[in-house]
């Protein structure tokens, strides 16, 4: 009898999968997509004072390909959609994504034809930061908010399907 048989794989499965999910929730590589006036308020998070780092959030990467959290800072217009979708699909597997501000939320007070009114039609979000511009507060509190997101649910599935979000509004936002 070996240690195969004299051990249940869902209690094994469940155990790992609960440390691979703690040691994700404080490994966050972020990549900023900083284009508006929130840049300040996000760059404030990481200074001394608010001491971001504590989350396990706190070295940027500038590529894609580094990084599994994609903070969507500032106004989006239909432009600079392509783009975003496109760092999005770059980045590894498994991948989140916070909306930073009123303006990525939910377009903000630009209620016009430039502008995406929310990020959510072009890729899924996990966790919007509410705001305009949001305080570093509040931002903690979004990464506190996905850090439980990570370690209850874990990861979205390898095909970037958000399951808080409907595969009708998904097929919508991939066109």
């Amino acid at each position: 009898m070996g240690i195969k048989d004299s051990l249940n794989p869902a209690f094994v499965t469940t155990k790992l999968d609960a440390v691979i999910n703690w040691s994700r929730k404080f490994s966050l590589f972020q990549y900023p997509f900083v284009t508006a006036c929130c840049g300040m308020e996000f760059m404030a998070v990481y200074g001394a004072h608010y001491d971001g780092a504590r989350f396990g959030a706190e070295i940027p990467r500038f590529s894609p390909r580094q990084a599994d959290l994609l903070f969507v800072v500032g106004t989006v217009n239909h432009k600079m959609a392509p783009v975003l979708k496109r760092v999005y699909e770059q980045m590894a597997e498994p991948k989140w994504v916070v909306a930073f501000g009123a303006c990525a939320a939910s377009g903000g007070f630009y209620q016009n034809y430039a502008v995406v009114q929310g990020i959510d039609r072009v890729i899924p979000v996990d966790v919007y930061i509410a705001g305009c511009p949001p305080r570093p507060e509040a931002v903690l509190d979004g990464l506190v908010e996905l850090q439980r997101l990570i370690q209850d649910e874990g990861p979205r599935g390898m095909t970037g399907i958000n399951p808080r979000q409907s595969k009708e509004e998904l097929l919508l936002s991939r066109d």
